[in-house]
């Protein structure tokens, strides 16, 4: 075991000093070894030396709203490009403003100028359009028609609200996202301007989706649907949706009839996506969240302690 340097007091007296300056102060070892008459040589060994003794003590923490350890271990265990958990735990509506809130500030970090960016909606991601400030200009699309109902994260106004930040072009959808028949669906498919809107899913760079617990008020999808048919797409083995795409425990697309009611992008399109952003989490999503990671759609997450740790048990990944 190495021994701990001593100093004596003038050399105590001058290794805190250069200490000081060196990482108070930010000024540079060459500097500091002129003003000491000693070479930047000297000054390195000092300061490493301080550190020994433990003159110097440096310590590295993220801000207390992530969790850098889980954020590291749940990257690392699901093979995502990034994974963001938010240290906040409190009821539903707290955990999804903050949620919102950091994929906020990772959304601005990732987006660069001219990219096109593809928008689901949910809960989450309403907050996460409250919270943004200016953007880089880019291309807003949208990703799934209209859910029924006027509620507040209405896919087309957080497509609207997003483009207005980002000084650029919206391509809304103007259909509801899930229709009464095939027919129905291939006719809406067919008009213009839904159609303008969805040819642009190949040409998307970036993409920022949620997902939802195939189970009553943990997916807006299914809330859209008839009670009986949530119920029997559930015993058949659907637990999970992004963007209105429904899969398996193990990530499998499921209820090929629903699908073909739907107005979105598929699965084969998101998975085409340079960087898909998932942002979810909060009571009983964990399943959920782990299915769709399982098809291999996301690439990044953004999530909240609880849900992460549930995650990260054993045979979970």
């Amino acid at each position: 075991m190495a021994t701990r340097p001593t100093f004596r007091p003038a050399e105590l007296i001058r290794a805190t000093a250069i200490a000081r300056r060196y990482y108070l102060e930010g000024e540079s070892k060459v500097r500091i070894a002129d003003d000491f008459g000693i070479s930047r040589f000297k000054v390195a060994r000092i300061l490493d030396e301080a550190r020994d003794a433990g003159i110097v003590r440096i310590e590295i923490s993220a801000p207390t709203e992530i969790d850098a350890s889980l954020s590291h271990d749940l990257r690392t265990a699901y093979r995502l490009h990034e994974a963001v958990v938010v240290d906040q735990a409190g009821d539903d509506e707290t955990v999804r403003r903050s949620m919102g809130r950091i994929a906020a500030e990772y959304l601005t970090e990732i987006l660069e100028e001219g990219d096109t960016l593809g928008l689901a909606c949910s809960r989450t991601l309403n907050e996460m359009t409250l919270a943004l400030g200016e953007l880089p200009r880019c291309t807003v699309v949208q990703l799934t028609g209209v859910l029924p109902g006027g509620v507040e994260e209405n896919s087309v106004e957080l497509v609207r609200r997003v483009a207005s930040l980002a000084r650029g072009p919206a391509f809304p959808i103007y259909a509801p996202l899930v229709v009464s028949d095939a027919a129905t669906t291939r006719a809406l498919r067919a008009q213009p301007q839904v159609a303008d809107a969805m040819q642009r899913y190949g040409h998307l760079s970036k993409a920022v989706v949620a997902i939802g617990a195939w189970t009553p008020t943990r997916s807006l999808v299914r809330d859209a649907l008839p009670l009986e048919e949530g119920a029997r797409l559930e015993e058949q083995g659907v637990r999970a949706e992004v963007c209105a795409r429904t899969v398996d425990a193990q990530g499998a697309p499921t209820a090929p009839g629903l699908s073909e009611r739907v107005v979105a992008i598929t699965l084969e399109q998101l998975r085409a996506v340079p960087e898909v952003v998932a942002v979810a989490g909060g009571a009983g999503k964990a399943e959920a969240i782990r299915a769709v990671l399982r098809t291999g759609v996301v690439g990044s997450l953004v999530t909240d302690v609880a849900t992460a740790r549930l995650l990260l048990e054993p045979g979970g990944a």
